[in-house]
């Protein structure tokens, strides 16, 4: 499998950022990591450690924070620990998961390398940076221990892997889309200016951006749930609403597709599939 790596560095805001895109015939996929006031915002991926390493390394932190275990934002925490001696915090539910090797499929590995253990501390419900107070906000749904962090002085606020696009059409097998729809209702709670995602980078209008997903969500709750009542099969309820086939999910063995949008709607509402 011939992957092609790129990398793209910049800054916006205040924030420097590196955006690391891993290709492969017509699936691209990409993240991001984020560096202020002397916090690191999630690592990358091990496959990347090549095209990583300079900004992992040479960034001016003080501390570690990721918003989620998954492979694509803890690479390259292991990296982190080889080189420089900055602590690494994660929710309290993954602490131990850091420092074991994990298990996933091996799609995920050919794009996202394997995940070596290292060591984090438990993240708490706050932190400060250098200038700032940070809030951190669990928003499960893309992971059980998603975080989103709030700088309360600036109003920036770093959503993971929440918001990535307006219209989700797919999801991983385990996500769930009333979770997440919860998550970003307690997003919208909070007083923020800006709004960064770990795979759409800076988001103009980001409050009005997941507002939009927030709609979208619910309607589309709405809908699945109509159509169930209606005596529709969840294969037909996905034929109806996600005509589209996307490359990921024969990529992906089918752990990413649409039906799991369908699936965790009605599991949520206790419905007999």
């Amino acid at each position: 499998m011939l992957l092609k790596k790129s990398i793209e560095l910049g800054s916006v805001n205040g924030i420097s950022y590196a955006n690391w895109l891993v290709t492969f015939k017509n699936i691209s996929l990409n993240v991001y990591c984020f560096a202020v006031d002397g916090v690191l915002i999630d690592t990358g991926s091990r496959s990347l450690k090549k095209q990583f390493q300079p900004f992992l390394l040479e960034s001016d932190i003080d501390q570690v924070v990721i918003t989620h275990i998954h492979e694509d934002h803890s690479g390259g925490a292991s990296v982190i620990k080889e080189h420089r001696n900055v602590p690494i915090y994660i929710h309290e539910m993954s602490v131990k998961e850091c420092e074991t090797n994990p298990d996933y499929p091996l799609y995920r590995k050919v794009f996202w390398g394997k995940r070596k253990p290292f060591q984090a501390k438990p993240i708490g419900k706050s932190f400060s940076s250098r200038n700032s107070v940070w809030e951190v906000i669990e928003t499960p749904g893309h992971a059980k221990d998603h975080l989103a962090f709030l700088n309360q002085q600036t109003g920036q606020l770093f959503s993971g892997d929440l918001f990535v696009q307006q219209k989700t059409k797919v999801i991983l097998r385990d996500e769930s889309i009333p979770t997440i729809i919860q998550s970003i209702k307690r997003l919208l709670t909070y007083n923020f200016e800006e709004l960064y995602c770990s795979h759409a980078g800076f988001v103009k209008d980001g409050r009005g951006m997941l507002e939009n997903k927030l709609e979208y969500l619910l309607e589309l709750q709405h809908k699945v749930l109509t159509l169930y009542k209606e005596g529709n099969s969840v294969q037909q309820i996905q034929g109806q609403l996600f005509k589209r086939k996307y490359p990921i999910t024969n990529l992906s063995f089918g752990e990413w597709d649409s039906i799991h949008i369908i699936t965790s709607i009605l599991k949520d509402t206790k419905q007999l599939i």
